[in-house]
């Protein structure tokens, strides 16, 4: 039957069966899958065909990984030359971002647009913390919304202590399977904890043969929404580091450099000193925001051929 992927912890996995049933699983033998290099061939969010192991245990193999719509991907902290698919089968991602406590650099916002991007992901931005905001930080927020959402992107606010924005959010998530990703402390965990009923948590609750709490976010794990469709929560992440761009791509990922890319006077123009580049010319013009194009500078200058 088939079943999607709840959860992994690398080497065992929950998975929910279309009889809408949860069950530990393994995999059987080895998977290689779209010629990936990776540290899990099977990644939360994966649609798999599995066989029932041991009925009275429930628990089943994983005998095949079906075609995936797409994936997200990050340099694997623990080998810079391997990947780690973070989720798969998305419909879009959305990233917790906070002006303070703590403060989400732009850095890690364009790396981690630059990822989405890069898998055919659409990516949503939502500001946390609204009810901190002073002067500065609203002021600041004002600026990050108009780079932003000048460069294609939904960008929200919030407050979860004062519950501002959050159905807003709700609806944006409603019938869609969302990654949620951000640092640690920026409010991930507390609006899963806020849009579920403890009583809608505790039905998602399979077993505990991994060890591992329901809030604890050591691995990715998808949830079923009360209000239609799934999110994967995914660790809070320090760094957003992506393997398998080449300098060459990284510009098609940002949506507004893309778009003027055939302008330029050289097809492999790298938008830096060349004559004739027109993304040069919009930042000049101001119709392309100074901040976005120091971040695909830095970024940039940060990749070592073919990963960063």
């Amino acid at each position: 039957m088939n079943a999607t992927v709840y959860k992994s912890t690398g080497s065992w996995y929950i998975v929910k069966a279309d009889d809408g049933k949860f069950y530990n699983s393994r995999i059987k033998g080895k998977f290689k899958i779209d010629d990936i290099t990776s540290t899990n061939p099977i990644a939360v969010g994966d649609s798999v065909e599995v066989d029932m192991e041991n009925e009275t245990e429930g628990s089943v193999v994983i005998s095949k990984i079906n075609d995936r719509k797409n994936y997200i991907t990050r340099q694997s902290p623990h080998n810079k030359n391997q990947q780690h698919i973070v989720a798969s089968n998305l419909d879009q991602s959305l990233l917790f971002a906070t002006i303070k406590d703590p403060k989400t650099s732009q850095g890690f916002i364009d790396r981690f647009l630059v990822a989405s991007e890069a898998y055919h992901v659409p990516a949503i931005i939502v500001f946390n913390k609204w009810d901190l905001y002073k002067k500065k930080e609203v002021e600041k927020f004002e600026v990050m919304k108009t780079v932003y959402t000048r460069a294609g992107y939904t960008v929200l606010s919030m407050s979860l202590e004062k519950k501002e924005g959050l159905d807003e959010v709700k609806n944006k998530l409603k019938d869609k399977v969302t990654l949620l990703s951000g640092h640690s402390g920026v409010g991930k965990s507390t609006f899963i904890n806020t849009i579920f009923s403890d009583d809608a948590i505790k039905t998602q609750v399979v077993s505990d043969w991994s060890g591992k709490g329901m809030h604890t976010t050591t691995f990715a794990q998808m949830y079923d929404l009360p209000f239609g469709g799934k999110i994967i929560d995914t660790p809070g992440l320090r760094e957003f580091a992506l393997a398998d761009i080449s300098k060459e791509e990284l510009s098609h990922y940002f949506p507004e450099i893309r778009a003027l890319i055939n302008e330029c006077r050289f097809n492999n123009c790298m938008h830096l000193d060349e004559p004739g580049c027109a993304v040069k010319k919009a930042v000049e013009e101001k119709s392309i925001a100074v901040e976005r194009y120091i971040s695909y500078l830095t970024i940039l200058e940060s990749m070592k051929d073919k990963s960063w």
